[in-house]
């Protein structure tokens, strides 16, 4: 399989080594090689099989556009985009193709946002709930994507939505930690990524996943058949 990798950042590279392990071929192009999306012509896109975007919110939005609007497929791990969400995925289901995207492509995380929901019950009896979110000084999104889907699955699964404080310091990968406490007894759970590379892995599971498939995912609800 062939797939392009938008963004040469951190997790970008090791999205392109993963790849490059697991067997595929890999193009890369770093933000300022794809300005406004003027590298993803049909010339440039033929062979590809997927595109796995890690840009930046604005630049994702544009690349999504420019990859659907050629029937291609794409893998978006970039978040602080979601606004446009309802649009994307009219463009996808026009298109007839395939697409993922996730707040957050770690298997471990996802296996969190499951425990988190089965404590989501206990907000209705006394409990008060807090998210709080760390991540390195660079992000571009505050709250993270991640604590966002935590806080819209909590929402839906307890009935109350819960406020999100977001901390920023060094280069810390990411951790996210969901309170719940009551007059009696507290409750706390924390996700640690230790390293990029979780998500780097996830991400290449989701192209070899949705090569050949058309559609409309969110990782979250996908990530167990990978």
């Amino acid at each position: 399989m062939l797939i392009l990798v938008l963004g040469k950042g951190k997790t970008g590279s090791l999205v392109a080594e993963v790849a490059r392990e697991r067997g595929h071929g890999v193009r890369a192009l770093d933000i300022n090689e794809n300005e406004h999306a003027s590298a993803l012509t049909a010339p440039n896109l033929a062979g590809v099989d997927v595109v796995i975007d890690f840009t930046a919110p604005e630049a994702a939005v544009e690349n999504m556009r420019a990859v659907l609007a050629l029937g291609g497929r794409i893998v978006v791990g970039t978040t602080g985009w979601y606004s446009e969400l309802d649009r994307v995925r009219q463009a996808v289901e026009q298109a007839g193709t395939g697409f993922v995207f996730g707040a957050n492509f770690s298997y471990g995380v996802n296996l969190f946002f499951q425990i988190a929901q089965a404590a989501a019950p206990a907000l209705p009896h006394n409990y008060r709930g807090h998210i709080t979110e760390w991540h390195h000084i660079h992000k571009k999104d505050a709250p993270s994507g991640t604590a966002v889907a935590l806080q819209r699955l909590l929402e839906q699964a307890g009935g109350e939505r819960l406020e999100i404080t977001s901390e920023r310091e060094g280069d810390v990968t990411g951790t996210h930690t969901l309170e719940l406490v009551s007059s009696g007894d507290r409750i706390v759970l924390t996700h640690e990524a230790k390293s990029r590379r979780t998500f780097a892995e996830g991400a290449v599971l989701a192209a070899e996943w949705i090569a050949g498939r058309t559609g409309f995912y969110d990782f979250k609800d996908i990530f167990s058949q990978i």
